[in-house]
This record gives C-alpha cells, sequence and structure tokens, in this order.
C-alpha cells in the first residue's frame, strides 16, 4: 500500500541519514591521523628542546654559528633529521634548524593547526635572534606553516616544496560528498597568507605530484603579489622525490642567495 511505501522510504532516508552522519562524525574525530602520522628521529644529528610550556618540541640542527640560517618544516611522516645533511649541503655557510612536530621525532604533545604555526614562529624568534638571516623553507605539510611564518616574521627567503593551496580544498576534492569546509578544524589555508610575503619567494613544483595536485601548486603562486614569487618545476618528479632530481639544491638557495651554493 502507499502508506507502507512511504513508511519504508522514510526509514531508508533515516537510515541513510545516519550512516551519512555518523561518517561525518568519525571523520571528524578522526581527521589529524590523516593529516599528522608521527616518525620517529633516526639521523645522528645534533638536536635541542624548545621548550612551549604545553610541550617539549625536538629541533635537529647542525650546531653551526653565524649570521644566516635556514629553518626547516618538514611533510607528513618526515623524519627531518635525515633533511639536516642535505642542506647543510645546500646551504654549507648556514646553520640549519628542523623542527620535529608535536607526537613526531620524541616531541611532546598533540599537533594541530595552531599549535604547530605557534611552535614554528616561537622557533624563528629564538633562530632569528642568534641569525639575523633566515630562510624559511617548507616541504608539502610544512608549506603551510611556513608561509604563515614568513607572513608574520621578517625572513630572508621563502621555499615552498610541493606546496598546497589550502588543505581545506584537498580534503573536499577527496571527500566530494562530505561537508570538509564544516568538519576540517586544521584548514591550512596557504593562499591567506600569499598576498602578505614580501621576501623573495620559490615554489618548488612537482610535475607528477599525486599528493599535492600541480595545478594546487600554481593556484599559490598566482596569490602573491607581482615579483615575489618564481615557480621552479620539475615535470618529471613526484611529490617524494622531487628532491632527489638535479637542480633541487640550486632551486633551494636560489639564482642569487648568499651562504649557499651559489655565489
Amino acid at each position: 500500500s502507499g502508506w507502507f511505501l512511504r513508511k519504508s522510504l522514510a526509514i531508508a532516508a533515516a537510515l541513510i541519514a545516519t550512516i551519512y552522519l555518523a561518517i561525518c562524525g568519525l571523520l571528524y574525530w578522526s581527521q589529524r591521523a590523516y593529516i599528522y602520522y608521527p616518525v620517529p628521529r633516526q639521523a645522528e644529528a645534533p638536536s635541542f628542546v624548545l621548550k612551549r610550556g604545553d610541550a617539549d618540541v625536538v629541533v635537529s640542527t647542525n650546531g653551526i654559528h653565524g649570521p644566516r640560517a635556514v629553518l626547516y618544516f618538514g611533510g607528513n611522516a618526515e623524519d627531518v633529521s635525515q633533511v639536516v645533511a642535505p642542506l647543510v649541503r645546500a646551504f654549507p655557510q648556514r646553520a640549519v634548524y628542523a623542527m620535529h612536530y608535536r607526537g613526531c621525532g620524541g616531541s611532546t604533545g598533540a599537533p594541530s593547526e595552531e599549535a604547530l604555526v605557534a611552535d614554528a614562529r616561537r622557533l624563528f624568534e629564538q633562530v632569528a635572534r642568534k641569525h639575523p638571516g633566515v630562510v624559511v623553507v617548507g616541504r608539502s605539510l610544512g608549506s603551510g606553516i611556513a608561509i604563515q611564518v614568513a607572513a608574520a616574521h621578517q625572513a630572508e627567503r621563502l621555499v615552498l616544496v610541493t606546496p598546497y593551496d589550502s588543505i581545506a580544498e584537498l580534503a573536499a576534492d577527496r571527500f566530494r560528498l562530505l561537508p570538509v569546509g564544516l568538519l576540517l578544524q586544521d584548514k591550512y589555508e596557504s593562499w591567506r597568507y600569499a598576498p602578505r610575503i614580501r621576501v623573495p619567494t620559490t615554489l618548488i613544483v612537482a610535475g607528477r605530484d599525486q599528493v599535492i595536485p600541480r595545478a594546487s601548486s600554481l593556484k599559490l603562486a598566482g596569490r602573491f603579489a607581482n615579483g615575489i614569487a618564481s615557480v621552479v618545476e620539475f615535470p618529471d618528479a613526484g611529490h617524494n622525490d622531487v628532491s632527489d632530481f638535479p637542480g633541487y639544491a640550486k632551486a633551494l638557495v636560489g639564482p642569487r642567495a648568499n651562504g649557499g651554493l651559489l655565489p
């Protein structure tokens, strides 16, 4: 009968709505597991602890003194202690500092965009007191941290490796049927900060990046004021192997940078 059909449809609709809300709830409570993947610290680089009150943040370094430094913010599941040596080769005259995010590499505390950006800004302030010239480098996830640091502090230069326009946009594309904009807590909207950058900026883009689409990186490049940002693209590189390609170190250092590979 019509009554039975209407009742069956109502029950089915309620069941679908319940399942949908359950999926939304699961995504909300587990979302940071998708963004942050803790890894241990393995390389034998020296390190120190940045005391943050609610967390101890480990920073790997090369221990060099001098007027210039490189501050590195890595990608998800990246042991940044292993990046110190390559950065030293690229920037032989600079001190190198690589921050292990909360929950990674011996750092305590739970990661979030707000906490990691606050940690990064505090580290920049501490590093800048010792080294007036600081190049800020952010890779993948870390590009969203690096750009916020450079927007708030006077860096010498900014380098963004496989960057995104926003994680919120990437998540919305991946979970198209879900209200990601309402659910996502850590949005990393780099596009908001790009217009504030006033220092030379290099975006290193992997042409075959299957994690952060090339289009997202180029979209971010278009957000900077005229003459600020330049794009160096490695057409055959993927998200994880772009640093293995010839020319990557020179792209990090820049064409006229002091204290690096180039004169």
